[in-house]
């Protein structure tokens, strides 16, 4: 597969379009919008408008704060404005934030997923091949779509569904019914290899799919800066988010895979505390070098191929205090790598 390489919109809205032209510019493959402070649709409208071949995606939308029918119509129109140029990647997020959060249900979670993805399937195989709409599951039931209410500008077909995953139930889920698999950022090249991709293949193998059938997108953590202070700052960014993820039950079996599950119990005490400030200081540099690639721009690429280029299709380069043109200088570099990789795969004649 010919790998992509995706960046992040940082731009508040009165700017992304600019910022959109701008990574288009420099040869990003695509863009994706997190739901974190802000709504991950409107975003990837403006960008949609004022871009012309770039790929537009939610990185993650959050699931289970939407219903089925909700999901499926924003996909439409951002999939028909953007001339298919749309991905839904969806993620179920945790239990408190579903519940206490957005106050929506939250239980069994890949089940719930995978009905999810299942359930928007229908609705798009009605709307683009006239299929009847009865789908009726354990968590959602979609039975009624009058001819009003079908989309009518249906000529880009239907949007490519991602899920992102960390345990294994959510990863053969993702792996059974999804276009692409979101790895999550906080994992390791140990984790993946042998975690990760046993799961894979296995939920591959339940629904009779070909591993070509499936694109894995990973978002790794970056250390580097043209100067020392924007290194320093790069490198307190990063220590802040991955304590942050570590101190999450749910992610201490990454851990545990490095013999730091106690980090995740001191991580987690701390939060309760409300700590917070504290927390990056309990990331040590080998931490840091095992979760993040760590050095100068040029060494960036060949890190992140020698660890994940054989298993990684899109890559989606991510830091607030590198620069854009740095970024895609990286990504440059790791399609050249990809190309001199497959160059050497091919037989000599």
């Amino acid at each position: 597969m010919t790998i992509r390489i995706f960046t992040r919109l940082n731009a508040p809205l009165k700017r992304v379009a600019d910022e959109a032209r701008e990574i288009e510019s420099l040869g990003f493959d695509g863009v994706l919008a997190d739901e974190i402070a802000h709504d991950p649709f409107y975003p990837l409208l403006i960008v949609a408008e004022h871009t012309k071949k770039l790929q537009v995606m939610t990185g993650i939308a959050v699931g289970f704060a939407r219903s089925p029918m909700t999901l499926a119509v924003l996909a439409h129109d951002l999939n028909a404005l953007s001339g298919g140029r749309f991905s839904l990647g969806l993620g179920s997020q945790i239990a408190p934030h579903i519940t206490r959060r957005f106050s929506m249900p939250w239980s069994s979670p890949a089940s719930r997923m995978r009905e999810m993805v299942q359930a928007i399937r229908a609705i798009f195989a009605n709307w683009y091949s006239d299929a009847p709409l009865c789908f009726e599951g354990e968590f959602y039931t979609h039975t009624l779509m009058p001819p009003l209410f079908r989309p009518e500008d249906i000529e880009h077909g239907a949007a490519r569904i991602g899920v992102a995953a960390v345990g294994p139930l959510m990863t053969e889920t993702a792996a059974s019914v999804a276009d692409f698999l979101l790895v999550h950022s906080f994992t390791t090249e140990d984790y993946i290899r042998q975690h990760t991709l046993p799961h894979v293949h296995a939920g591959l193998a339940k629904t009779g799919r070909e591993a070509s059938a499936l694109r894995l997108f990973y978002p790794p953590f970056i250390v580097t800066g043209a100067t020392e202070e924007k290194f320093a700052e790069c490198r307190a960014a990063a220590k802040e988010r991955i304590a942050f993820y570590a101190s999450t039950p749910a992610y201490r079996p990454i851990l545990e895979r490095h013999g730091w599950g106690e980090l995740q119990t001191e991580l987690h005490a701390l939060t309760r505390a409300n700590r917070w400030a504290e927390m990056p200081s309990l990331i040590s540099d080998e931490v840091l070098a095992t979760f993040a690639a760590v050095g100068e721009a040029k060494d960036i690429a060949p890190v992140l191929w020698r660890r994940y280029g054989d298993v990684i299709q899109d890559f989606s380069l991510i830091c607030p205090f590198i620069s854009l043109e740095t970024l895609a200088g990286i990504g440059a570099d790791l399609r050249l790598l990809s190309e001199q990789d497959a160059a050497s795969r091919q037989p000599t004649p």
